[in-house]
């Protein structure tokens, strides 16, 4: 017998997703991951749970729909960790007409079956604050709802609920060989070592690696239908005091968001652009930081520059290639392939796919697999993730809740913490009646939330606690950087 019905390669939001689903429907699960969870494509998109409104202009209706189905059932799935956002489409003067806007987002809010959300409205930006930061020559424009996520922690807390419904989480461990029989036999590559395991079916949803682990560790015949597609963002000082968000149309026709993020800051992003290069270490061009840059100049009356920028970074989708000429024109629906063979253990491949369909995807993705297994129905709609336990608008609450609680913490900080792990503050708080209970302190973070990240979360490195656990890397210093990194290691 196997030691695993089901084994994952790939610790983004596809293979974490999948793992979640599939060990609360019973099965015995395996997710392998060669780095940190959520350290590829995952951590690097725009961070949004949207239908993709300019998709719309491509006619791809069922996938804007699709996609606007999900937003407000993860909206209360993970109210700690997705907000809403009303974003501000500026209008004229612009490559579109603001009749086709209006028609647009008509349409988006008809597909996206709101009962949470408002709908759009018209805005005169010489008298609304969203059009203070902006060129005087926009003068009106529209205003439509989608939601902003912490990406990489929706990875991390898909990864937690599934270890805690039964399954097991391999980090850092990786897929060097898949040998194909009756069963899968996966010999694993940990800090060195060799280990070995055993499944009755594999899933390929390494994101940007499907095609070298489909070549070089699975060693399928010919070339994988991928296309890789990179996309980069900058961050820079805040451009604007509110919590709304931008979405603006270049005179090209393509779009780029300014979103606020991580508090201090402006997140401006993204490119598209054909990658064939490393995916060892990933980073924007020059040319893209500029792009971006000048994007935003041409909206905001706050100039920017590349030394302005304070963090760049680059992910790559791995898109199903659908024979489209330009990157952006690339379908971002999923596509799931299953590779089934008398006498052989099954294997389904994932291409594409966005954080916003992860949970759809996962049920499709079992849905393909289910002939070969005995399954529990489906069950994700309705549980929220760790820590998601409250009321999709109780952020509030939960934070006065906390202050209540533990009356030694700032309100920026019960803020920060609730927004990162909701109901579960309880279990890094605990006990604690004054500060110096859960020191010690390195910036913002506690040795308490060091601790909990470290035996809850997966964290094995400062960059895991940093960059994917938070965005705190924004705001330590080398030196804070370095006490984290002691403490991590002692």
């Amino acid at each position: 017998m196997a030691d695993y019905d089901l084994a994952i390669v790939g610790g983004g939001i596809n293979g974490a997703g999948i793992a979640r689903d599939a060990a609360g429907r019973g099965l015995r699960v395996l997710l392998i991951e060669q780095d940190d969870l959520a350290s590829g494509t995952s951590q690097s998109s725009t961070k949004l749970i949207h239908g993709g409104l300019r998709y719309l202009e491509a006619g791809a209706f069922m996938l804007v729909r699709e996609a606007l189905s999900e937003r407000e059932l993860l909206l209360r799935m993970a109210p700690h960790l997705v907000r809403p956002m009303r974003f501000v489409l500026p209008a004229d003067p612009g490559p579109r007409p603001a009749w086709m806007l209006r028609l647009g987002l008509f349409m988006y809010d008809w597909l996206g079956a709101r009962k949470i959300l408002p709908g759009t409205r018209t805005l005169d930006l010489t008298h609304h604050p969203a059009g203070d930061p902006l060129m005087r020559k926009f003068r009106s424009g529209f205003e439509y709802s989608d939601c902003a996520v912490d990406g990489s922690r929706m990875v991390v807390l898909n990864a937690v609920d599934a270890a805690e419904r039964g399954a097991t989480i391999r980090t850092r461990a990786r897929l060097a060989r898949a040998e194909r029989e009756a069963e899968w036999r996966l010999i694993l590559n940990v800090k060195g070592l060799r280990e070995v395991a055993t499944a009755r079916a594999l899933v390929n949803a390494a994101g940007p690696w499907v095609g070298s682990v489909a070549q070089t560790v699975i060693r399928l015949p010919g070339e994988q239908p991928v296309r890789l597609i990179k996309g980069s963002h900058i961050v820079v000082r805040k451009l604007f005091d509110h919590d709304s968000g931008y979405i603006f149309q270049l005179p090209e026709k393509r779009i780029v968001f300014a979103l606020p993020f991580a508090g201090e800051f402006t997140l401006i992003g993204t490119t598209n652009k054909e990658f064939d290069g490393g995916l060892d270490s990933l980073a924007p061009d020059a040319d893209e930081v500029v792009y971006l840059c000048n994007a935003a100049n041409e909206f905001f009356r706050t100039r920017v520059g590349p030394d302005d920028v304070v963090w760049a970074f680059a992910g790559v989708r791995a898109l199903y290639d659908d024979g489209a000429g330009r990157p952006e024109d690339v379908t971002r629906d999923y596509y799931l392939a299953l590779d089934e063979r008398f006498g052989a253990a099954p294997l389904l491949t994932v291409y594409g796919g966005k954080i916003t369909t992860f949970r759809r995807l996962a049920e499709d993705a079992l849905g393909k697999l289910a002939h070969f297994f005995q399954m529990n129905r489906r069950w994700t709609a309705t549980a929220p993730l760790p820590g998601g336990d409250f009321l999709w608008d109780g952020i509030g609450t939960r934070v006065a809740q906390t202050l209540r609680s533990w009356p030694f913490l700032r309100e920026d900080e019960a803020q920060r913490m609730v927004r990162a792990y909701g109901t579960r503050i309880d279990r890094i708080m605990r006990a604690a009646t004054r500060r110096e209970d859960i020191g010690p302190f390195f910036g913002p973070l506690s040795a308490a939330e060091v601790r909990y990240l470290m035996h809850q979360e997966f964290a094995r490195e400062p960059d895991d606690v940093l960059w994917r656990r938070s965005k705190l890397g924004l705001v330590l210093d080398a030196e804070e950087k370095a006490t984290l990194a002691a403490f991590m290691t002692g």
